[in-house]
């Protein structure tokens, strides 16, 4: 490729313009990351690159301005699988001259660090590379894995460290960046980024440009790149999606507008100029991930009634945690989820009132207990200890609903209005900034302990992140409508209600999710049939009914669902909604022969961590 004068010269402009909100010179021991920041850190990264579908990799420059703190450091970078060309090295941005580098040993969690020697005096490094057609943090989708089914798709997932996959940088959280991007596609397709620049009106000419100005961590650079069109939502909201799915984005969507004025209102301004959302194909492996400025969503949450868009409440409250206030490390990482879990169930109850919000709250109990049932001490503390540990591995339910949980209780230790003041303060504080838990204690020592003495004390803060389990004076969620449910249900297994006799046809999502988790794990035969006959949910389109009901059915040996469950399975590739299908199946025999069979018509839709959570779960002996 070659590299024109406009983008040195758009390098350069990034660089003189990113000047990081707040200095930070202590940096975690990160061990997800060989890189050095302590020594030469990257401020700012401007990307050249060519998106070659015919090839499914990713071709051009990432050009780093940075600082140094020792001046006879190398520079060490992550990398995972890129093809490294050259590498040059330049003092003012301008002239640039060839470095020396090594690729160091791959190990198979962290990749392989890049070494860069550095001229004396340099600021600015250049590097020449392209992606693996198995980058982990790339998606290549064929036209027939698309809704229009006439174009090629590419979306990048950069959490946890999969950015390293596509972009050589120090892939850690707490080394916080700005970015700008020229990237080249096949005409007619349009280009997205996590940053300034997405075009509402593009002319789809195959050149676009992006700027992110603010500092954010290396697992929020995301792209995707599509046959997409957009709907505006509000005043600074909107959708992109493909053509044939836009109509039912933009209604199942429309309270966007309103949560992010519900959530100013609670927490102060949003600081990210405009909240879009694409929403990708089914393959996309989480519910959303919350790339700043553009959401990226799966289209499981398109229920048709609206009753998914919690998740939209979600990934919106991590403009406050989790992009505006980072985790330092990933053993960090309840302050990123708990924290917006927490407040994702706040917006919720001002858009859509108290009772859904005690709904979700439930449901979220019900979740960590089974969890807790099911795993080791370690996975139960929220500062969880994953060295030596791929960091996927700490992406589990225990610090967004243990996370949320501590923040509920302190909310109900303090009261409401005294809490949402210590938020808001400290999403103020911490701007722009990753932090470790260790700085998150002394900021509520002194802004919520010692200001209000005797209401907690630090051992019982420390039994919520350090210990396992929840502790006993945790205050238990209830929901009223649950209760009622409670009794349905007991009534149902007793053979003293008939399934019709449920009503449950005008049940919202989170009232069936909560009586499908609540049923015992085998039902009789008429049983799963009169609940079937009753509610048609064998091939349900929620995908989150049907989930539970394809559990449940496994458990039950209900073979009449046997079919839709695996057109669920081809169709979803969100990990939560498919990786325990195949886990329960693979218990005995006769299911792990039937997974097997819808894994290998799967596989090729399935984005690389989804895959691999799959491959992990038929691995087991039943």
């Amino acid at each position: 490729m070659k590299i024109k004068n406009s983008l040195i010269l758009f390098c350069l402009a990034l660089f003189i313009a990113a000047i990081p909100a707040t200095a930070q010179t202590k940096f975690a021991e990160d061990t997800h990351s060989f890189s050095n920041p302590q020594a030469v850190r990257v401020r700012s990264v401007a990307l050249d690159w060519e998106v070659l579908f015919d090839k499914k990799i990713i071709k051009g420059t990432a050009t780093l301005s940075i600082d140094r703190t020792d001046k006879n450091a190398p520079l060490i970078l992550d990398t995972r699988d890129l093809t490294i060309e050259k590498v040059e090295a330049s003092i003012n941005g301008v002239k640039f001259t060839a470095s020396d580098f090594s690729l160091g040993e791959t190990d198979k969690i962290l990749g392989a660090p890049l070494t860069i020697k550095l001229p004396a005096n340099a600021k600015f490094v250049r590097i020449f590379y392209s992606t693996s057609p198995n980058a982990s943090g790339l998606q290549w989708l064929e036209p027939s894995q698309t809704a229009g089914k006439k174009s090629p798709y590419m979306f990048s997932q950069a959490e946890a460290i999969h950015a390293r996959s596509f972009v050589p940088l120090q892939d850690s959280p707490q080394v916080r960046v700005t970015y700008s991007a020229r990237v080249r596609t096949p005409k007619g397709l349009l280009a997205v980024m996590s940053a300034e620049g997405n075009s509402r009106t593009a002319a789809r000419n195959g050149d676009y440009r992006f700027r992110m100005p603010n500092t954010i961590p290396p697992y929020l650079i995301a792209i995707a790149v599509g046959d997409l069109k957009f709907q505006s939502l509000g005043r600074r909201t909107g959708v992109y999606t493909e053509p044939s799915m836009l109509k039912k984005a933009a209604y199942e969507l429309a309270d966007t507008e309103k949560m992010v004025a519900a959530a100013e209102k609670l927490y102060g301004a949003y600081r990210w100029k405009r909240y879009d959302l694409l929403v990708l194909p089914p393959s996309f492996p989480y519910g959303g991930m919350e790339n700043p400025m553009l959401t990226f969503a799966t289209p499981t949450i398109l229920a048709g009634d609206r009753s998914l868009v919690s998740l939209v409440a979600h990934e919106l409250a991590h403009s406050w945690s989790g992009n505006l206030v980072t985790n330092a490390t990933w053993s960090d990482f309840w302050l990123n989820e708990g924290t917006t879990t927490y407040i994702e169930r706040r917006i919720v109850e001002a858009i859509y009132g108290k009772p859904l919000r005690e709904m979700q709250s439930v449901l979220g109990r019900r979740t960590l207990d089974n969890l807790i049932a099911e795993y080791e001490d370690r996975d139960e503390i929220l500062h969880v200890d994953l060295k030596g540990r791929d960091p996927d591995d700490g992406l589990s339910d225990i610090p967004y609903t243990k996370g949320s949980w501590f923040l509920q209780t302190l909310e109900a230790k303090f009261g409401r209005a005294t809490f949402d003041a210590f938020l808001r303060g400290y999403f103020d504080h911490f701007a722009f900034r990753s932090i470790s838990t260790d700085q998150f204690l002394d900021y509520l020592k002194t802004n919520l302990l010692d200001e209000h003495p005797g209401k907690v004390s630090m051992d019982e803060i420390n039994a919520w992140l350090y210990k396992p389990g929840i502790p006993a004076d945790a205050p238990l969620p209830v929901s009223a409508r649950f209760e009622a449910e409670d009794k349905a249900r007991a009534a149902f297994l007793d053979d003293k209600l008939d399934a019709g006799a449920l009503n449950a046809d005008k049940w919202t999502t989170q009232e069936w999710q909560y009586f499908l988790d609540r049923l015992p794990g085998k039902l009789l035969p008429a049983q799963m049939k009169a609940l079937d006959a009753s509610y048609h949910l064998t091939g349900s389109h929620n995908a989150e009914i049907a989930f539970r009901w394809y559990r449940l059915a496994i458990g039950s040996n209900y073979e009449t669902a046997y079919f839709a469950m695996r057109e669920h399975m081809l169709r979803i590739g969100r990990r939560i909604l498919v990786v325990p299908l195949y886990e329960q199946l693979a218990k005995t025999d006769s299911g792990r022969a039937f997974a097997e069979k819808v894994y290998a018509e799967a596989k090729p839709g399935y984005h690389p961590m989804t895959r691999a959570a799959v491959e992990k779960a038929l691995a087991k002996k039943p």
